[in-house]
């Protein structure tokens, strides 16, 4: 049962090039309505032609919705980072957000800003000052109402913990 299986080969001198698609040769907005296909079944290659040109018209035309103002990436909760990039370790010249020291920032639905941290070691000098300047710079950002820091030390802190950028400065990368 030895099946011997051969290749054909043509040989050509030419080929016809393939037409070019043109914007004019697109089916016109007239054409009936074609429904859509039911997620079971395949659309045919004829519905996809029925298409309008502008089917994406309804998908470009919505707004974007927009971020809740506690949420990462809404105004409130980008203020009170943005005030946290502004507070400078006293020891290291780098902020204490890209330093690693934030683990946490929390805006609750009545605007209360709560930030987890730690420092950089239990020994800090600034163990006492800190995290009183912090809710006081925090509690200034417009839109909090109250604003709490909980100092942790579990994770400790690790250098592991900076951005890249902060590293950068530090000349760590």
């Amino acid at each position: 049962m030895n099946e011997e299986r051969k290749i054909l080969v043509e040989e050509v001198d030419s080929v016809e090039k393939p037409k070019l698609a043109k914007v004019d040769d697109a089916v016109d907005d007239k054409s009936e309505p074609v429904l859509a296909p039911s997620p079971f079944e395949a659309e045919s290659d004829a519905s996809k032609l029925n298409r309008k040109k502008d089917y994406l018209e309804g998908f470009l035309a919505q707004k974007p919705e927009a971020e809740p103002a506690g949420e990462p990436g809404g105004d409130l909760y980008e203020a009170v980072i943005d005030t946290l990039k502004s507070i400078y370790d006293p020891e290291i010249p780098v902020n204490i957000y890209d330093l690693g020291l934030i683990y946490g920032v929390e805006i609750t639905p009545e605007n209360h800003a709560i930030v987890t941290m730690t420092l950089t070691t239990p020994h800090c000098p600034v163990a006492e000052s800190m995290p009183g300047e912090i809710e006081l710079q925090v509690g200034s950002v417009p839109g909090v109402g109250h604003s709490e820091v909980n100092l942790v030390w579990d994770p400790p802190w690790d250098p592991q913990k900076m951005s890249d950028e902060a590293k950068l400065e530090l000349g760590m990368l």
